[in-house]
């Protein structure tokens, strides 16, 4: 069964969780999209309560974005509302509370991405100690006979592209922590799996695929469920960001680089013209269709971190979208225009058609739309103060 937390509406009115104040220069940086971008955010975090009680991607969507954002502003607020809410939930000697590795949830990877950071950033032992206990679920995590890691074991054989995104930065991040190239190949041989099992002719990606082909949403000769949804191609284009970044010096750091080049030119061929991402991405005419935030908003930041490595030249085109995003869908208490979840199967059965992309719920202030904010912000920073 599906739960979704609460999430408030109006960040500027829901009650106050801790003393939280952005540095003048983090506001006049982000003011340059808005003079609401910067109250929202810091009304957001001032509110911010955590998604569930453990350990989840969610959480670690706002944590990753807060910790760009302090990479791009050098604003300790940033840096210690993470460290906080991390010292919360791993002790001195790297016990993880929250995190259960026996889940096989491969979402339940993806907050870990704080703890390399983290370690880097303070020199704690716990956050080293803690990288281990991360990784150590995916040392069992079940795969399907093509290499790729379950979504997650109430989801057996399936692969979803959100996956990769939960799963392959942590584990670039820990190959190169622990200086472990192998772990860099098996994630390069995954992503190359997954375009071999869900990309469609346009050059874009399937949500998700099912190799037993045994889920009703599984097409019976590709395993493929039926559409393109954005965010799910938001998901693996920042996947491809994350993994190429981290992914410095090692071999086959060239395949996720043009994976990503690929990817990316497929999606601004997708683009509605003048506009943003649909919402099921390759279906842009059809009534009902409407362009959603948190896609484009990981989209923005996917187009704009391949300039800055190197792998393409689409700043521009992200800079815009992310612009055009803040003028929309940003206010003072809110960030509008997101799908607040989706997915393939469980009950309610979820049969990944184009009726039931648009059945989701709009959510005011999801995370994984305010987390996707924070980490475009936290790239197109520097573009703004280009001459």
């Amino acid at each position: 069964m599906i739960v979704i937390p609460k999430i408030p509406e109006d960040v500027a009115r829901a009650p106050l969780q801790r003393a939280f104040h952005l540095g003048n220069g983090t506001i006049r940086t982000l003011s340059a999209f808005g003079a609401q971008v910067p109250v929202f955010i810091e009304s957001y975090i001032r509110s911010w309560k955590p998604y569930k009680d453990a350990w989840n991607y969610e959480d670690g969507m706002i944590w990753l974005g807060a910790l760009d954002l302090y990479d791009a502003t050098h604003d300790m607020a940033l840096l210690d509302f993470v460290r906080t809410e991390a010292e919360r939930r791993i002790t001195p000697e790297g016990v993880m509370t929250t995190f259960d590795s026996a889940d096989y949830n491969i979402d339940n990877i993806h907050a870990g991405r704080i703890l390399p950071r983290l370690y880097a950033l303070t020199g704690d032992e716990r956050y080293r100690r803690a990288m281990d206990r991360q990784f150590s679920q995916l040392l069992t995590h079940p795969r399907t006979q093509s290499g790729n890691y379950w979504h997650k074991q109430i989801y057996p054989w399936q692969v979803w592209l959100d996956g990769l995104y939960m799963a392959q930065p942590f584990q670039t991040a820990y190959a190169q922590a622990a200086g472990k190239p192998d772990l860099f190949a098996d994630t390069v041989r995954q992503f190359l799996a997954v375009e071999t099992n869900l990309k469609a002719e346009s050059g874009l990606y399937h949500h998700g695929w099912d190799e037993s082909h045994a889920e009703r949403w599984a097409d019976p000769v590709t395993g493929r469920s039926p559409c393109v949804w954005s965010r799910a191609m938001g998901w693996w284009v920042m996947a491809l960001a994350d993994v190429c970044e981290a992914a410095e010096g090692f071999d086959g750091r060239d395949d996720i680089a043009r994976l990503l080049r690929e990817s990316l030119d497929a999606l601004r061929r997708a683009r509605k013209p003048g506009g943003l991402w649909y919402q099921v991405a390759d279906q842009g005419g059809r009534a009902g269709n409407y362009e959603e935030a948190s896609a484009s908003l990981m989209i923005a930041y996917a187009l704009m971190k391949a300039e800055r490595l190197g792998v393409a030249e689409t700043a521009a085109e992200g800079l815009s979208a992310l612009r055009m995003i803040c003028d929309r869908f940003v206010t003072p208490s809110a960030l509008e225009g997101i799908c607040g979840v989706a997915g393939l199967g469980n009950t309610p059965y979820r049969d990944g058609s184009y009726a039931y992309y648009l059945s989701e719920k709009i959510t005011p202030n999801d995370p994984k739309g305010v987390g996707a904010l924070m980490m475009a912000l936290s790239e197109a920073g520097p573009l703004t103060a280009k001459p």
